[in-house]
């Protein structure tokens, strides 16, 4: 291993002063492949461009490539790095490596966690706020509703739950605490195997089939693809469109394809996720570190960006800008 030895807890870093040099800042991901990750890296060539830095792209789905990514970084003189390790508990051993090397380090999307799961403090993080997130889908599908005229006592809320995800758990939950505040309060859980399209369809089909004599729904998910599969359902069962809001969160392909669709279908918005911020914006942010002195806050928290049929075009064109 270049210039230092892995102890017990992280790695001990010894060897020569480092030069003063042109700021070099790494961005390490735990599957590269993902399209999600991929445009992360995008932005923040867009900022590196911007500022003036260089980025090295690093991908590490493993704890043994994350050392090694590590190491690569200080090899190469980087002055920090932002990682969305594989493993959130690696958590300490990255802090020792930061520390060690003194190269700054900031996580995204994962926050890395101490023993007992505790978040690391030292490293600034940016994630997905999946409350946030929630409660807009739920806001967003109360004031569709309320625009329809639909009475809360005559409106269902199914809840097709993946509850054994926290971020599902909390998307979910912070959906239904909207719409609960508007006085939609009628929820109906209808626990998924699969958070596919089709898993949510079989989920969605009995519980919409055993409450027949409600004929409007809000249908709410952890992601497009469950919402789809809830739509799907409620069509199967002569459900029409102007009788269904479905909310669905990513701004995935297949949210796309249903807002895109030449007739509108029961699937109404999906809460798009932003890459931008997570890519452009931790790296800028890590410049400004190291090269000002500016350091990030402690936890900064994203939400999404509402598309429906009318704007999702605009929107999209808008977050491919880099």
């Amino acid at each position: 291993m270049l210039g230092g030895t892995v102890a017990a807890g992280g790695l001990a870093v010894v060897g020569c002063a480092r030069p003063p040099q042109h700021v070099r800042i790494g961005f390490i991901v735990k599957m590269p492949q993902e399209q999600w990750f991929q445009d992360e890296w995008r932005f923040a060539r867009a900022a590196a461009r911007d500022f003036g830095f260089s980025l090295i792209e690093i991908g590490a789905e493993d704890g043994d490539r994350v050392l090694s990514a590590l190491n690569t970084l200080y090899a190469r003189y980087a002055g920090g790095f932002v990682i969305c390790a594989p493993d959130p508990r690696l958590g300490p051993a990255i802090a020792d490596f930061a520390a060690n090397s003194g190269m700054k380090a900031m996580s995204v999307d994962d926050r890395l966690s101490a023993a007992g799961g505790a978040p690391i403090a030292g490293i600034p993080h940016v994630g997905i706020s999946a409350l946030a997130i929630g409660d807009l889908a739920g806001t967003a599908a109360a004031s569709e509703a309320r625009r329809r005229g639909w009475a809360p006592a005559e409106t269902g809320i199914l809840r097709i739950a993946y509850d054994s995800l926290e971020t599902g758990r909390e998307r979910t939950g912070g959906a239904v605490a909207a719409l609960r505040r508007h006085g939609y309060t009628q929820v109906f859980d209808a626990p998924q195997r699969t958070t596919d399209t089709e898993g949510a369809f079989t989920a969605a089909a009995p519980v919409l089939t055993a409450r027949a004599r409600i004929d409007r729904w809000i249908i709410i998910g952890l992601n497009d693809e469950t919402v789809v599969g809830g739509v799907r359902a409620a069509e199967g069962l002569s459900l029409a469109q102007k009788s269904l809001i479905g909310i669905g969160i990513g701004g995935s392909e297949a949210a796309i394809a249903e807002l895109g669709k030449p007739r509108a279908t029961g699937f109404f918005a999906t809460v798009l996720l932003s890459p931008r911020r997570h890519g452009y914006d931790t790296s800028a942010a890590m410049y400004r570190w190291i090269a000002r002195g500016q350091r990030p806050a402690d936890v900064t928290l994203t939400s999404g960006t509402l598309m429906m049929r009318d704007n999702f075009r605009a929107v999209l064109a808008r977050e491919a800008q880099a």
